[in-house]
């Protein structure tokens, strides 16, 4: 009965550890499929946004999350003129003591 319960127990804390929010403070994102969150240039968009700029165009878009954190994300032109988010760096706000 014991290992019953300590097997439910890890179950559950380990449930609870998946994620399906926003990526943690200090996280950095690389790579196709990144999920814009709010503040994106993508943010909402119901299908891919078009760009008039060239094939390769690369540019960058930095904005404050909801937890104040800086948030820099890098945008692509793919060849198709579609924008394409491939990497997000997250940096936390530091409390640098009045100084």
């Amino acid at each position: 009965m014991r290992s019953v319960l300590i097997l439910s127990f890890v179950t559950l804390v380990l449930a609870a550890c998946s994620s399906t929010g926003d990526a943690p403070p200090g996280a950095i994102d690389y790579g196709p499929g990144i999920r814009p969150i709010k503040g994106s240039i993508t943010y909402g968009d119901q299908g891919p946004r078009r760009s008039d700029l060239p094939p390769g165009y690369k540019f960058s878009h930095e904005f404050y999350d909801a937890f104040g954190s800086r948030v820099q994300e890098r945008y692509r032109i793919t060849d198709d003129g579609i924008l394409e988010l491939y990497s997000r760096r997250v940096k936390p706000i530091t409390i640098s003591g009045g100084r």
